[in-house]
């Protein structure tokens, strides 16, 4: 087991590379990578995690649900101790909860706008996101799942006020991220979409006043997410992106944790500095 201080404590592990949504500013495409590992070879990168000290995973893509042997993932990180979450844009979500909601700990829905021509216009659902998403949240919450909603300012939505929705959806935590760029991946679907740090703070400054309701906003800048996350592509390799761009190490099934994460400029001070390590 590795040493306390550099566990990966929490993991997002990127099961799967494929999407049913074409989200703008999308830095998970994994242009270089191709294909996923087997069904055996993910479990076993599960036991090896939860062997380093792995307390949290958190399954992403690509869009997570659409990976056929999620549901045994999931499982696997169950029996292991696991705290487990799906982050996922929830087309495929109902079918994953009416099967595997024993095995989930937190569910996390993306909503960025109020405005359903907004959401539309970032490349995510076709004018009925928000209102499915409210909906899939409300019936996480009713089987007992914690939920989180992640929110993603850009040019298009920084001047919005989500308190409202905040307020009907009421998330165990709400994430707000600045609009990232990551070389090679999103540069040609986010650049009109960036924006600066004054404008970011803006809009974490007119939801300052859900912190005394408890429900946020969490907010990462650009600086905050760079060498902070501890991130495992569809073909089991970490990767990080602290430098702007996405460097992967050798696959952990070959080289094991400890050496692997190592090549990936992977910062734990970082994640405890965003507030990556809470009560989950």
């Amino acid at each position: 087991m590795s040493d306390a201080s550099t566990a990966p404590l929490a993991v997002n592990f990127h099961v799967w590379k494929p999407c049913n949504m074409r989200c703008r500013y999308c830095f998970s495409v994994f242009r270089g990578v191709e294909g996923h590992l087997c069904a055996g070879d993910a479990l076993q990168v599960i036991t090896l995690l939860a062997r380093a000290g792995t307390r949290k995973i958190t399954f992403v893509g690509g869009e997570p649900t659409l990976c056929p042997h999620l549901g045994a993932l999931l499982a696997r990180a169950r029996r292991l101790g696991l705290v487990t979450c799906v982050v996922t844009n929830g087309a495929r979500l109902p079918q994953l909860l009416s099967t595997h909601a024993a095995s989930i700990d937190w569910v996390g829905l993306s909503i960025d706008s109020a405005d359903e021509g907004v959401q539309a216009a970032l490349g995510r659902g076709s004018g009925d996101h928000v209102r499915r998403s409210v909906r899939l949240l409300a019936e996480a919450r009713r089987l007992g799942l914690k939920t989180k909603l992640n929110t993603v300012v850009t040019e298009l939505n920084h001047t919005e006020n989500l308190a409202p929705l905040v307020r009907l959806v009421r998330p165990d935590r709400w994430k707000v991220f600045q609009v990232l760029p990551v070389s090679g991946e999103n540069d040609a679907g986010v650049r009109d979409l960036l924006i600066d740090r004054k404008r970011f703070d803006a809009f974490v400054a007119r939801h300052a006043s859900l912190r005394c309701e408890g429900l946020g906003p969490i907010a990462e800048d650009n600086d905050a997410m760079r060498g902070s996350y501890v991130m495992v592509d569809p073909c089991g390799r970490f990767f990080g992106n602290s430098d702007g761009r996405l460097v992967y190490s050798r696959p952990i099934l070959e080289a094991g944790v400890v050496a692997a994460l190592a090549e990936t400029g992977f910062e734990p001070r970082r994640l405890a500095a965003r507030g990556g390590v809470y009560r989950w």
